[in-house]
């Protein structure tokens, strides 16, 4: 299997589903669908780290990537996600290019980082990997994606694309529009989004983008794209009444 940063680093398309936890049989839905990934709420879903090892257990097993969405930026939360296995962390509310090398100190080993090193977790296959072997491994397959939810946050794209270590970003529309005072003014809010898409073009890294069906993704021209899961079954649910 072609690991989540490889594909993209070669440019190539992307496909996910959010998922807010637990929804573990929707885990395996989307190996099966043959999605490339999945993105696990950890923020506004109801998850402990018990039940994200099972989610992360079954998209294992079906050959799907998995990235978590941590609760905030802390370290702690972080470490974990990594540590059970997640190829990578979406890490909310970065506005700056200070906060964007602090999610990077907190997700990368060193030299880049200073996450601390356990050579037992699930991600180093329970010690099975040498020392050398498993850096090696979460160098090449690691990845951080800072989440860009303010006008402050877009504003500042290019300078957190250019932090060491960050591999993509992902805005968040809905932030975005709360902290732009923009709920009636979608266009403020696209404008916001592009300008930080324009700046990750320059800086030759993806931006994952969020969106409810395929022709939202069309739209946004991205490679890199996430369905908010929850909307489009509240879309097909609502298109079965008579």
């Amino acid at each position: 299997m072609t690991g989540l940063k490889q594909k993209l680093a070669a440019g190539d398309r992307a496909t996910g589903v959010l998922l807010r936890l637990p929804a573990v049989g929707l885990v395996e839905l989307a190996g099966v669908a043959g999605l490339d990934f999945v993105l696990l709420d950890c923020e506004h879903g109801p998850a402990d780290t018990e039940q994200l090892q099972h989610h992360l257990n079954a998209a294992d097993a079906h050959g799907l990537a998995t990235l978590v969405r941590v609760g905030s930026a802390e370290p702690a939360l972080i470490l974990r996600a990594l540590d059970l296995g997640a190829q990578g962390v979406v890490v909310p509310h970065v506005d700056t290019a200070d906060q964007a090398k602090a999610v990077v100190a907190a997700a990368r080993y060193p030299p880049l980082g200073d996450r601390g090193f356990a050579n037992y977790t699930r991600a180093a296959r329970f010690g099975s990997r040498s020392p050398a072997g498993y850096l090696e491994h979460a160098a090449a397959t690691t990845l951080v994606i800072p989440m860009l939810e303010t006008a402050r946050a877009c504003e500042n794209a290019a300078e957190i694309l250019a932090v060491p270590g960050v591999d993509a970003v992902m805005p968040g529309p809905a932030d975005l529009a709360v902290s732009m005072s923009a709920l009636d003014d979608p266009g403020r809010v696209a404008s916001a989004i592009a300008a930080a898409g324009a700046e990750a073009g320059q800086a030759g890294k993806p931006v994952l983008r969020i969106v409810g069906d395929p022709a939202a993704a069309r739209e946004t021209g991205s490679r890199f794209i996430v369905y908010n899961l929850t909307q489009v079954l509240l879309d097909a649910l609502r298109g079965l009444r008579l």
